[in-house]
């Protein structure tokens, strides 16, 4: 099995090459990286790529992932759109981990499948649960899905204290370790958001039907109820190599490096109703879903520049949410946006906003 890894210098990238690491038959032929040039060239001494990409313009070269079998898209934020749609027309199994060009193209990602016979397989931990519970199933005899959060690390902090936390403080994530603009999503619980909208148009399901759960422990990765009653969930360690295993020798399971669950160990798991009234980020991203077409790309480009700030001390925690609601409102409708479309509304988006966090 070829492999390309897009963005394998960050969080999902490194574990991955520990995965391949361990497995027979899989050599790794592209790799890509933003801008941590150290850790690609060690990545490049161990696996030997014959391609290799530095920097989002470069990633548009086809020939990264002309030759894989399989392309883990592990790039951040819309940087991932366009290495997906490239892999989408060359028919390639995609193991995506990327939830943005979902979140911002779902309608044309689909059109494009539909067109092109590719297949995506989700990286993510709770898509990759929801797909593994429906496996097997009829997906016509789903009556709604259940998607777990962990809450964060402020999932029991009155709103008004958060004008005060820190980046340091927003970055300890209680169950996870994950690269930081994701751990930022993560406190805000806009990721989740994402998630909703990345599983609907993975499966197809309305956002009615799609329940998010708060679940601290991060045991049960998520669930999916069906019709007679009955709930499939798909259970395990808060470890990425596992969903990224599992997508990357899809349909077969093999033998893991991961230490296994032990149920007596975890004790007890736990399940409360989202107060979605805490996260207005979260609130955000489900009005942004109801509004659909090129608002989803409002709500991600907004979003992206205003956790930007935030690493980098320019505004406070709280102030996330208001500039993406300003970008928001500012915004005139493109209902059936084209790729064209979708580049211009977030070239737009990022400099409002960047104007905006002054």
């Amino acid at each position: 099995m070829k492999i390309s890894v897009l963005g394998s210098t960050g969080s999902i990238g490194t574990s991955a090459l520990d995965v391949i690491s361990n497995l027979k038959n899989y050599t790794v032929v592209g790799l890509s990286a933003n801008n941590n040039k150290t850790l690609l060239n060690k990545q490049i001494n161990k696996f030997k790529p014959k391609y290799v990409a530095v920097g989002s313009s470069e990633l548009k070269d086809i020939s990264l992932i002309k030759e894989a079998d399989l392309v883990l898209i592990a790039v951040v934020g819309f940087a991932g759109l366009i290495p997906l749609i490239n892999a989408i027309k060359l028919k390639k199994r995609i193991a995506l981990a990327n939830k943005e060009a979902l979140v911002i193209a779902g309608d044309l990602i689909n059109k494009l499948i539909r067109k092109y016979p590719a297949e995506i397989i989700p990286v993510d931990s709770e898509h990759s649960a929801i797909f593994q519970c429906i496996n097997g199933n009829n997906p016509e005899e789903i009556s709604k899905i259940i998607l777990t959060a962990s809450g964060g690390p402020f999932r029991n902090y009155p709103y008004k204290k958060l004008s005060k936390v820190c980046v340091n403080d927003v970055l300890k994530h209680p169950t996870w370790k994950m690269g930081k603009k994701i751990t930022v999503d993560s406190a805000t619980m806009i990721n989740k958001g994402f998630e909703v909208i990345e599983a609907h148009y993975l499966f197809g399901v309305p956002y009615d039907k799609i329940e998010v759960v708060i679940h601290p422990q991060s045991i049960v990765h998520s669930g999916v109820e069906f019709t007679d009653g009955s709930i499939i969930a798909q259970l395990g360690r808060t470890d990425m190599r596992l969903p990224i295993q599992y997508a990357l020798t899809y349909p077969e399971r093999v033998q893991s490096t991961v230490k296994k669950l032990n149920l007596t160990e975890v004790g007890k798991l736990e399940f409360f109703k989202l107060s979605a009234k805490n996260f207005p980020c979260f609130e955000l991203a489900m009005s942004a879903a109801k509004i659909s077409g090129s608002m989803l790309t409002v709500l991600n480009a907004a979003n992206e520049v205003a956790v930007m700030k935030f690493l980098d001390n320019k505004i406070s925690f709280i102030k996330i949410p208001k500039l993406i609601e300003k970008a928001m409102k500012k915004h005139k409708v493109i209902k059936n946006p084209d790729l064209e479309d979708i580049i211009e509304v977030d070239s737009e988006t990022r400099k409002y906003v960047e104007e905006i966090a002054r």
